[in-house]
């Protein structure tokens, strides 16, 4: 069963931090790698937007067409019907030739022109093998549409200061066997000074799941055994503490692992805040969950001081 967080009733809506938490994205700048970077452009590709890779095989279609047209004119008399000097007709004459599109009235009628077609038939099939190999890539590989709150809350939960954030599944259809690690990164300075990043895995009150389709609150215990034992929010961010979540299942349509991965920094941790609840039973008897809803929080008397 996924978790229902307890909260008021869905119709009074609170306002949250999380209307002013900015999320953040950060990727490593490696400098001084070696040749071999280069080499790995599938990599590369699979890591681009839909409108980067869309525009990328356009303006490499454009380019290779426009190559062969040159090539074309360098023969003034070798494509019939094509007007001498006219670059759009050599390039038109060059998408037909790469595309096998086979109405046009021009034709090569010399030895030149008949080289230049046979090399550009050969690129036109490499061209469509690579391209519609990289669509394939991009298209068959497993997404996961999880998305987690905008920010993680410590609350006292049975007594005991709890770190809390959850996470929920967009599609609305079932993960099998969905588990969840979270990490703890922070600065530590050894005995000789050195400062080192390091990690510590937290404890989790229910690591996994049988089946994530709703939402799941994900929680772990500050007591005397957590790292997070007797810090507060300045503590935190001196320290440059950061949460980082990662979870995996088997989704059940596309019948492959997915996997979602997320992070909360110092100043995207609120205290003494409650998720409101965003579960509520439809007039049809099956569950309804209110993603609009899905980040806000709400305050409650403080237990302690933050």
């Amino acid at each position: 069963m996924n978790d229902r967080q307890p909260g008021p009733d869905l119709s009074n809506r609170a306002f949250s931090a999380v209307d002013t938490a900015r999320a953040r994205q950060r990727q490593a700048i490696i400098k001084g790698q070696d040749r071999s970077r280069w080499t790995d452009l599938y990599h590369r590709i699979l890591l681009w937007s839909w409108l980067t890779f869309i525009g990328a095989v356009a303006g490499l279609f454009v380019t290779i067409n426009c190559l062969f047209a040159l090539a074309y004119m360098s023969d003034a008399d070798g494509i019939q019907h094509a007007r001498p000097g006219s670059f759009w007709d050599y390039f038109v004459f060059s998408v037909q030739t790469i595309g096998s599109i086979p109405y046009s009235e021009m034709t090569p009628k010399s030895a030149y022109a008949d080289s230049v077609v046979l090399v550009e038939a050969f690129v036109g099939i490499l061209f469509l093998g690579i391209v519609t190999a990289l669509m394939f890539a991009r298209l068959s590989r497993p997404t996961a549409r999880v998305v987690f709150s905008r920010v993680a809350i410590i609350m006292s939960y049975d007594g005991v200061p709890t770190l809390m954030f959850r996470a929920a599944n967009q599609r609305g259809n079932q993960v099998l066997d969905a588990s969840v690690s979270v990490s703890l990164a922070y600065q530590a300075t050894s005995k000789e000074g050195e400062v080192m990043r390091r990690f510590m895995e937290l404890p989790l009150v229910r690591s996994r799941t049988p089946l994530f389709a709703l939402s799941w609150t994900i929680m772990h215990r500050i007591d005397e055994s957590s790292p997070l034992y007797g810090c507060d929010a300045a503590a935190m961010a001196e320290r440059q503490m950061e949460i980082i979540v990662l979870l995996s299942g088997r989704d059940d349509t596309l019948a492959d692992t997915i996997y979602a991965r997320h992070s909360y920094t110092a100043d995207q941790i609120v205290w003494n805040q409650r998720f409101v609840d965003v579960i509520s039973l439809h007039t049809t008897g099956r569950f309804l969950v209110d993603l609009k809803r899905f980040h806000d929080t709400e305050p409650i008397k403080p237990l302690w001081n933050a």
